[in-house]
């Protein structure tokens, strides 16, 4: 049902990301399990007199997408504005190689492409309320604080207390803000800056949602019964959730080679996400607060010696962040936007294409297995 603000999360989507205008041609390619979002972003682009094709793909495999796609575009010649992709699925973020190899004869300045994953009311209603200017001030706020630190110290109301060691040097930082450059993807929703940790120890309780990277129709919500981790040089030694569901679950994704490594340290910025929602969710994810990634990193393959096919993401309410010796914390709730650019030297993307990973694995962002999709359904 098409609410007002589901319309208004919409009307962010093309005003204030997408920043389409007349002179656009715009292509929205999308999956069954995500008609909805298109419909409503087609109807926007038709209010406005503004044509646009729509095309239909299968999640992961779809050997006839790359035809479909490629006959909707135009000739590099024939631009006027700019050519703008518009994707939306819900679980995954497919056919990255046959997008990159449709646009590959655009001058990067001809296009843009935005790709969402977590399709759903929610994508409009929450994430794409806060504006990606903001998101990038707040996201430049963590950077200036955060990549020149060694160590930092972080606890959250729920009993987390982790102590973090860093190397920027080696490991690069990640900020997703919602903005483009050229010949890039932006990713959606937004609102996250995220590195590898080069050691964690303590113990972490992530007491909002899990997000992982495989078909689940669980209820991912964690206020109820938290989780708590032991993690000992950057690995998880030890589980506990009052859940028993949840423990077999944890089970489950720990008993894949190295899926107890701690892969990634991320803070949430997007402050349109306040509650949790059921659906598996990069939604959650932005919550402003700490996170925690298990399993997959998200460095280059050549800088972190190992690869995993699980990446679960858990998500904690909040937190305040003492960065080396400095007195005052950043809480994590209340970022203040700052006032200076945000830095050039950091990916602008969170996710990594899996041919890194596999070359016949062309899902993105989603799910990361080949044929054995770990299935967590719902008791």
């Amino acid at each position: 049902m098409l609410d007002s603000k589901i319309w208004k999360g919409v009307e962010s989507l093309l005003d204030s990301y997408a920043k389409v205008n007349p002179e656009d041609k715009v292509v929205l390619a999308y999956t069954s399990d995500s008609y909805e979002s298109a419909i409503w972003v087609c109807a926007a682009l038709e209010l406005r007199n503004i044509p646009v094709d729509r095309v239909w793909m299968a999640p992961i495999k779809d050997d006839s997408f790359v035809d479909r796609f490629i006959s909707t575009l135009p000739s590099p010649k024939d631009i006027t504005g700019r050519l703008l992709i518009l994707t939306f699925e819900r679980d995954t973020m497919s056919h990255t190689l046959d997008i990159a190899t449709a646009l590959s004869k655009y001058e990067k300045h001809q296009y843009a492409v935005f790709r969402a994953i977590s399709a759903s009311p929610s994508l409009f209603t929450d994430a794409m309320q806060a504006l990606p200017e903001e998101l990038s001030a707040r996201n430049a706020t963590i950077l200036s604080r955060c990549v020149s630190a060694k160590y930092l110290h972080i606890k959250t109301k729920a009993g987390t207390d982790i102590k973090v060691t860093l190397d920027s040097k080696k490991h690069r930082w990640i900020s997703n803000r919602g903005t483009t450059r050229p010949g890039g993807m932006t990713i959606l929703p937004s609102g996250e800056v995220a590195t590898f940790p080069a050691s964690v120890s303590g113990i972490y309780v992530a007491d909002f949602a899990f997000n992982v990277n495989t078909i689940t129709s669980r209820d991912v919500r964690l206020h109820n019964h938290p989780v708590t981790i032991w993690i000992e040089e950057g690995r998880a030694v030890h589980y506990h959730c009052n859940d028993s569901l949840i423990n077999e679950f944890l089970e489950e994704c720990f008993s894949t080679h190295c899926s107890y490594n701690v892969g990634e340290l991320g803070f949430g910025t997007n402050y349109g996400v306040i509650d949790a929602i059921p659906m598996n969710s990069h939604i959650n994810e932005r919550r402003p607060g700490v996170h925690l990634g298990f399993g997959q990193h998200n460095q280059d393959s050549s800088v972190v010696g190992y690869q995993c096919s699980i990446h679960l993401d858990l998500i904690a309410r909040g937190g305040l962040v003492w960065i080396d010796d400095d007195p005052t914390p950043l809480d994590l709730e209340h970022i203040v936007s700052s006032e200076q650019p945000h830095p050039n030297n950091c990916r602008d993307e969170d996710v990594f294409s899996p041919e890194a990973l596999d070359p016949n694995r062309e899902d993105c962002c989603g799910i990361l297995t080949n044929n054995c999709l770990l299935s967590l359904k719902s008791p």
